[in-house]
């Protein structure tokens, strides 16, 4: 598989898998998420040009993006709890339902096509790409946060999304909590603290679910995630994370905020576009 890319082609796709583990740790430390987003499209285009089968290749991503997440989302959490401003109650009652989420997410991949994961993957980061370019953080519906059942319920979407996608669900936690009056730097510290619960346990199940297809996966895959993949670019992500978390608490994020959601719903197009053409 990687033996018929030219030197050259392969040149260019590490220095996209480096590109992509910096860009993932900043994205991360800034906004409290995993970095998914950018994992798993870098991923896509390069696991597309070595000829991984379509089949098999929206899987491979988000399980490589999982593991990738692990490392970052340590240093990121680390960072921000630093700060302060994590709220642990909210974590304790989202850990057991996020798990069963992704336990739930990870037996789909097993069974599904990669066209429901990709289309998963537009719904979930087209929608938090409108998020961070509308900026409305002051949308609510109640000044306090839910009973613990609606908490619980919570928490099951995060980590069903969550799997699905190859995210660490940072993004989707922050919006819950900013509608129920969370203060934005608690709410991003706090989405920091869930998106080291959620990696592990999918990477296990995406593990499991890939390892009768090792014959399509490329060379060093662990079912489905890829162990070069994951050493091009949690390293550096790792490294990075903290560099972002300082700058969250120091920048306006407005224009950061219209940024990274341009960005994902450019993303999220690329994807639409996968699932249109098939």
């Amino acid at each position: 598989m990687l033996q018929s890319v030219p030197l050259d082609e392969l040149a260019v796709l590490l220095a996209a898998l480096l590109a992509g583990g910096v860009l993932t740790g900043l994205i991360a430390g800034l906004f409290g998420v995993g970095g998914g987003g950018v994992i798993v499209p870098v991923l896509y285009e390069v696991f597309g040009i070595i000829g991984v089968s379509d089949s098999v290749r929206m899987q491979l991503c988000v399980g490589t993006s999982l593991a990738v997440i692990i490392p970052t989302a340590i240093t990121s959490q680390r960072a921000h709890m630093a700060k302060g401003a994590v709220l642990p109650g909210v974590v304790r009652t989202w850990r057991a339902p996020a798990i069963i989420g992704i336990i739930a997410g990870s037996a789909i991949a097993a069974v599904a096509p990669g066209r429901v994961l990709q289309a998963a993957f537009v719904l979930v980061i087209g929608l938090l790409g409108l998020k961070s370019l509308v900026g409305r953080n002051d949308i609510t519906v109640s000044d306090h946060l839910p009973g613990a059942g609606a908490m619980r319920a919570y928490g099951f979407f995060i980590g069903l999304a969550s799997s699905l996608v190859g995210i660490s669900g940072g993004g989707i936690a922050t919006n819950i909590l900013l509608l129920y009056g969370v203060p934005i730097h608690a709410a991003v510290a706090t989405s920091a603290g869930i998106g080291i619960i959620i990696p592990i346990p999918g990477v296990i199940g995406y593990a499991i679910a890939g390892w009768p297809h090792l014959s399509e996966l490329p060379p060093l895959s662990i079912g489905y995630v890829s162990v070069i993949g994951f050493l091009c670019i949690a390293p550096l992500a790792a490294f990075v994370a903290p560099f972002g978390a300082r700058l969250a608490h120091r920048l306006a994020r407005r224009h950061l905020e219209m940024a990274f959601g341009l960005f994902m719903l450019l993303i999220a197009a690329r994807f639409l576009y996968a699932v249109i053409t098939g």
